[in-house]
């Protein structure tokens, strides 16, 4: 098995030039499966809270769920690091309370480091759990909340446009800065467009990771592991690129196995 991975390899790999690659996974074989294909890290997401526990928005998805999700990983996981998001409430709450939370994290849930989100909003957090010895994957970037205080439109489906000035730019490369400078140890760019995303890249020694909205121009990239392998229901019909169908797999497989039940012929598996 290859050497596991350490936040200072994915720092070194930054300054070599190498890009590292993580996905977003809540499940002990979807962890496992990317674990041995050799992703550099696993990130346990908030994310879940809408794809697997079947809340309305991410922000319902509670420190519980969120330990549930991040002990799976954990124990799919032998090379990679695990990143597990601090929910909604705890940071925002202060210091103490996201203190308390990435503790459990680390403790119970057994993340490597945590992800706050908005972190650039929390720099005393940020600081406070580096001082505790808690690595941090410091979330920012643009998103439907923050395009507001930039002062730019923001788009889903057009967001390289908004995030093209150099206001913006200019601001985003200090907000990473001062991310950087708290002790964050990976940054992760959401919506980072080709010039706020290089030019952040370039202010900061520590990797700059992105997901949706990134790319090349990024130290690295992370994936829904459902995006990546087309695993929801609404992949079955969708016509968006990726590197699997499973959805559309399982349908096939699922309708074969109903055909072999009812015409009382073995069953495969």
């Amino acid at each position: 098995m290859a050497d596991q991975v350490t936040i200072p390899a994915l720092q070194q790999m930054k300054r070599d030039g190498k890009k590292s690659v993580g996905v977003v996974a809540w499940d002990y074989q979807i962890a496992r499966i990317a674990d041995r294909a050799g992703v550099d890290f696993v990130s346990v997401g908030d994310s879940v809270g809408v794809n697997l526990w079947g809340h309305a928005n991410p922000l319902e998805v509670t420190l519980d769920e969120m330990l549930v999700c991040c002990k799976a990983v954990r124990r799919g996981v032998a090379r990679a690091l695990v990143s597990c998001d601090v929910p909604f409430g705890p940071v925002q709450e202060g210091v103490d309370s996201a203190l308390r939370a990435a503790i459990r994290l680390v403790k119970e849930g057994g993340a490597d480091m945590v992800k706050v989100d908005a972190a650039a909003d929390f720099p005393d957090a940020v600081r406070a759990l580096v001082r505790a010895g808690i690595p941090v994957f410091a979330q920012f970037g643009l998103t439907p909340q923050t395009a507001m205080k930039y002062g730019i439109p923001y788009s889903a489906q057009n967001s390289a446009a908004a995030q093209a000035s150099a206001e913006a730019a200019s601001r985003l490369v200090e907000e990473a800065r001062l991310l950087d400078d708290a002790g964050a140890s990976l940054l992760d760019f959401t919506n980072s467009g080709p010039v706020a995303g290089a030019a952040v890249v370039a202010a900061v020694k520590i990797p700059v990771i992105g997901g949706f909205g990134g790319g090349p121009w990024l130290d690295g990239r992370v994936r829904l592991a459902h995006t990546a392998i087309g695993y929801g229901e609404t992949w079955i019909d969708a016509k968006t690129d990726t590197y699997a169908n499973t959805a559309k797999a399982a349908l096939e497989a699922f309708t074969a196995l109903i055909a072999d039940a009812r015409a009382g012929r073995q069953i495969k598996g």
